[in-house]
This record gives C-alpha cells, structure tokens and sequence, in this order.
C-alpha cells in the first residue's frame, strides 16, 4: 500500500475527472452532521491533507495522521499555504491512535477501512475512533463498494485484459483485492466492502449508525464528466439527483464509496 501512494499522485487525484465528484459529495455529507466550528478533528488516514485543509479553513482545528510519509511531507506542504493552518500531522497507525481519549468531537476515517483487510483491524481502528471521540462525536467511516472493479473495469476499458479477470474473480468473490501486476491503475491491496457491511462493522465497535449513503451515486458514469461538472447548472443539477437517492439501497453497491456515519 505505502509503495502504490509513493508510485501516485494521490495528492492531486481528488481535483481531476470524476473523483471531483467523491471531494464534492464528501464534504457535503460531512458539512450537513458535523456540528459548527470552533470543533476538534482527528483526520485518520487523511492522506496529503485535502479535508484536513478544507476544515481548518472553515475554522475547525484539524489534526493529521496517515502511515504514508509521502502524504505527511505534502500535507505539511499544503498546511503552510493557509492562513489557519492544520494543528498537527504525523505518520500514524489507525489501530493504535496517540491521541488521548474524549478529546475530539468528529473522526474522518475516509481511507484506513478499506487498506485493513482483516475485519478484526478495522473493528480495532473503529474502536479506537469511538475512545478519542467525545461523548455525541460523529464518525465519518468511508468504504470501497464491493462492485467498484467491476463497475471500473467495464466503465474505463480494462474489464477485458487477461491479467485483470483473476483480480476482479477475486474482488466479487471475498472483497480482497490483490494487484500483483505492477500496474498502479488497478489499485493496490484493499478490502471492498458489500453494502450494510461497513455499518454493521461501526455498530460492532459501539456507535448507533446514523446514515449509510452513497458517495458518489451513478453520478461517476456520468458522459463526459469533466464538461458536465465545469457546467454550474449541470453540476448542481447531479449533486441534486445524487441526494434524492444516496439512501436507495438498490443505488449503494453501484457507488465507488459508501459513506457511514456513527455516533459515540
């Protein structure tokens, strides 16, 4: 995993093509139940610092921990450029969190779920969300569809290639995914989640669930997405359309992400 983000630019990823689309959704489905800022933040495995950035610029004091180095030098670049900066970033496990607990009201966990690939790890991870987490702080746990490969593979061309078939076999079959290819397209080792699962995963570590929903929705097939979303009204017109059935279940598995939230 940490060889696939040093091979990467996971840093820019979220500013192009559909997964402008997974930023957009994302903050919208963080902004509507985190409660206002001043607030603290636990971003685990926030990567390069893109939503730890966002939130610190919305006043919220946002602490960092990811496993890669790579992303801790990057976020610690971005941090610089802000006027509130994030307050701390180190490389850091999601099993075992440093920081103290009841000292924060929201956790981000919008990476680590789906790079443990024993359900055991994430329950841990989930568990120690819940202790650093205030009494009524939020969760924000993110998953990979169980059907994403697919859906990608098919979508952008690939489903066809020999080498992939057996990674995709696996993919629906147990949801572990494994890329010994050397190509970074297929991604890299990870677990995909069927829809419910995660949730029951946050339940299972102490929080009452309180929304599943999906991402991005059917909202990533979109034709030509980079002329759809530069278009306002179109933009806003998706974003809606994409709300109106993010709870749908049949919707869930066709979405990249699935989001979970869970309260302490």
């Amino acid at each position: 995993m940490i060889h696939h983000y040093q091979q990467v630019d996971e840093d820019s990823r979220l500013t192009t093509g559909w997964f402008q689309l997974e930023l957009a959704r994302t903050q919208d489905l963080i902004l509507r139940s985190i409660q206002p800022a001043p607030a603290t933040v636990l971003d685990v495995g926030g990567g390069s610092g893109v939503y730890s950035a966002w939130l610190a610029s919305l006043g919220y004091e946002v602490h960092l921990l990811d496993p890669v180095p790579k992303h801790i030098d990057q976020a610690l670049g971005r941090s610089s450029r802000l006027s509130k900066q994030i307050a701390s970033m180190r490389v850091g496990d999601a099993r075992l969190l440093e920081e103290s607990s009841c000292s924060f009201d929201a956790v981000l966990m919008l990476g680590p779920l789906y790079h443990l690939t024993e359900r055991k790890d994430r329950i841990t991870s989930l568990a120690e969300a819940f202790r650093v987490l205030r009494p009524g702080g939020l969760v924000f746990a993110a998953a990979i569809s169980r059907f994403a490969s697919l859906f990608d593979s098919i979508r952008n061309g690939f489903f066809e290639e020999p080498v992939f078939a057996p990674i995709l076999e696996r993919d629906l079959a147990e949801g572990q995914h494994r890329n010994a290819t050397g190509n970074p397209q297929y991604f890299t080792t990870a677990y995909f989640h069927r829809p419910g699962e995660l949730a029951r995963e946050v339940i299972a570590a102490g929080f009452r669930v309180e929304e599943v929903a999906a991402i991005e929705g059917p909202g990533w097939l979109a034709h030509d997405f980079d002329d759809l979303w530069t278009d306002q009204a179109l933009r806003a017109r998706l974003l809606e359309s994409i709300r109106k059935v993010e709870h749908e279940p049949s919707i869930l598995g066709a979405s990249p992400h699935i989001m979970t939230v869970g309260r302490k």
